[in-house]
């Protein structure tokens, strides 16, 4: 059975992905990136190194990401305590487009979610919290 609930786990990602996707159309922008903004805008600035540990993503791949957003004007990355440091920081552009993306991701969650209860989904997020908490 747990082939099953990792296939369907897969399954309702690749869906959310491609319905995120959709929704940042319109501000130019990936889920990946999304995901950046999203994780500075919870905890402040942070190193790269902090940013690709919390995503679990490959340091390079985040790499051109920050890059693609630093182009866009999204982010600031400055020097850290040593050269390869790196401090990444929103900037004010990404600071007032963030509750515009917001809104539109809250509309794909809430359709995605449409079938569950409240209670449901406070089961669901604390079931996906939990998961994989013995690899962190």
């Amino acid at each position: 059975m747990k082939n099953l609930v990792f296939h369907e786990m897969h399954q309702k990602a690749r869906l959310s992905n491609k319905e995120v996707n959709e929704a940042l159309k319109d501000f130019g922008l990936y889920s990946a990136q999304w995901s950046i903004l999203f994780c500075l805008k919870r905890f402040g600035i942070m190193t790269q190194t902090e940013i690709w540990q919390y995503l679990n993503v490959e340091a390079p791949t985040v790499t051109r990401t920050l890059v693609k957003l630093e182009q866009r004007n999204f982010i600031i990355r400055k020097e850290g305590k040593d050269k390869r440091e790196r401090i990444v920081e929103l900037t004010e552009e990404a600071m007032y487009l963030i509750p515009k993306i917001e809104g539109k991701i809250a509309e794909v969650e809430g359709r995605l979610l449409q079938s569950l209860s409240d209670d449901e989904v406070n089961e669901l997020t604390r079931l996906l919290k939990k998961l994989g908490k013995d690899y962190e």
